[in-house]
């Protein structure tokens, strides 16, 4: 492969897929914790940022500061454009047909209480409708529609997993029925690592033409993502999780549903006009962006996707289902320790536990050794319910993780199970 290069703005290679380049990139992944070098392993709960981004922050700050939209001064025109720009590279990297589609959001959760907190008031939920999601949902995208439904009577329908964690198909086309409004549901698990079949999940719900939402936090810095090519009708994911900043998320529909859907919130900037009797408002995506945004969330955020698309998505997900099978390999040889998501196809999530010694000792202890890793339910509650467990031990890999820092990884566990003999 070659460097990526710009010609008249045309992309014209990719950046070789180099892992010593790529972890100068990021600064904290030099850093040591505890006297030893850091091994970041909780990047499903948030991805560390390359000096592009962190420098974009300062920059803003340092010399651009200003607010948008309504400023015709030389320092809030730049910030505006800017802004918008960073607008359409969301459009371009996830093929939305248009950038006013994409509405800012201060993440996947604020994207999804939007969309539940707009859509009774449009009318397309009513009392006595269902949505559908799943199993494996994160908290996020269950407990906006429980809000919900203590307020309008909406009924949520859950799809059953399998256990190896995956969707039961069979099931979720018994749970639809008239009554079925939406479907709502995680294209990648952040506990169990399952990436579901949703352009199938999709092509279904379309059949009895239900709308489907399609939570991609998970899945935005694994894989790529078309909004196009899959026909999703809603797509929410978070900056912080594809090397941005955080406070920063994007919301995707399709024009005509959001055209349908009334303002979220009130005040400046999504407003036309204003009198004491009557308030008219803005086309999207303004109408969903009241007040002063984060400006500069949204600039780290465009930063962050132009700085993943230097690189070949193919080289980072092979790279990274690479990382997967020999950590998951190194672990099965571990006696006593319980894989908890084994789907076919996965994302480079492994949720474990050990017999015995609680995932909370698990981290606490490997985090002497300088390892960070997640314990605890992961905000999916129903998961641990599901497999009987109070929490698990959670590694999650990104593309700068190495395999010497899974042996470190391996060696720190095998210390954690000779404690407990």
């Amino acid at each position: 492969m070659i460097q990526k290069l710009k010609i008249e703005n045309r992309v014209i290679g990719f950046r070789k897929f180099d892992i010593n380049e790529i972890r100068k990139d990021f600064p904290i992944l030099s850093r040591e914790v505890n006297g030893k070098p850091l091994v970041y392993f909780d990047n499903a709960a948030t991805t560390q940022k390359p000096n592009v981004v962190i420098d974009s922050i300062g920059h803003y700050y340092r010399y651009e500061n200003a607010n948008i939209h309504r400023g015709l001064h030389f320092l809030s025109e730049v910030a505006t454009e800017q802004y918008e720009n960073s607008r359409l590279k969301v459009k371009e990297f996830i093929n939305s047909m248009s950038a006013s589609e994409i509405i800012f959001t201060k993440g996947t959760t604020d994207g999804i209480n939007l969309l539940a907190n707009t859509m009774w008031r449009a009318n397309m939920l009513n009392e006595g409708d269902e949505i559908i999601i799943s199993h494996m949902e994160h908290h996020a995208n269950i407990v906006p529609w429980q809000l919900l439904g203590d307020r309008k009577k909406i009924v949520l329908k859950v799809i059953p997993i399998n256990d190896d964690g995956e969707i039961i198909m069979d099931e979720y086309k018994k749970l639809i029925s008239s009554k079925t409004k939406l479907v709502s549901i995680v294209h990648t698990s952040n506990t169990l690592g399952t990436i579901n079949p949703i352009k199938e999940i999709i092509d279904i719900a379309h059949d009895n033409k239900i709308p489907v939402l399609i939570d991609a936090a998970q899945a935005v810095s694994h894989q790529k993502v078309d909004v196009q090519e899959l026909d999703c009708d809603f797509l929410v994911f978070s900056g912080h999780k594809l090397f941005g900043p955080t406070g920063i998320g994007v919301l995707y529909g399709k024009a005509e549903l959001l055209n349908k859907l009334p303002p979220y919130q009130g005040g400046g900037d999504m407003i036309r006009t204003v009198t004491f009797e009557e308030t008219t408002f803005e086309d999207i995506p303004n109408k969903f962006e009241a007040g002063t945004p984060n400006i500069v969330g949204s600039i780290g955020l465009g930063v962050a996707i132009k700085y993943l698309n230097m690189f070949n998505f193919n080289d980072i997900a092979e790279y990274e289902n690479e990382l997967l099978q020999y950590a998951t390999n190194k672990i099965l040889e571990i006696n006593g320790i319980r894989i908890i998501g084994t789907a076919k196809n996965k994302a480079s999530v492994i949720s474990f536990t050990v017999d015995g010694i609680h995932p909370y000792d698990i981290g606490t202890i490997i985090d002497t050794d300088g390892i960070a890793i997640r314990t605890g339910h992961h905000c999916t509650q129903p998961i641990m319910k599901r497999y009987n467990v109070p929490a698990t031990a959670r590694a999650s890999f990104a593309f700068y993780n190495t395999k010497e820092e899974v042996d470190v990884f391996i060696k720190a566990l095998h210390k954690v199970i000779k404690m407990f003999s």
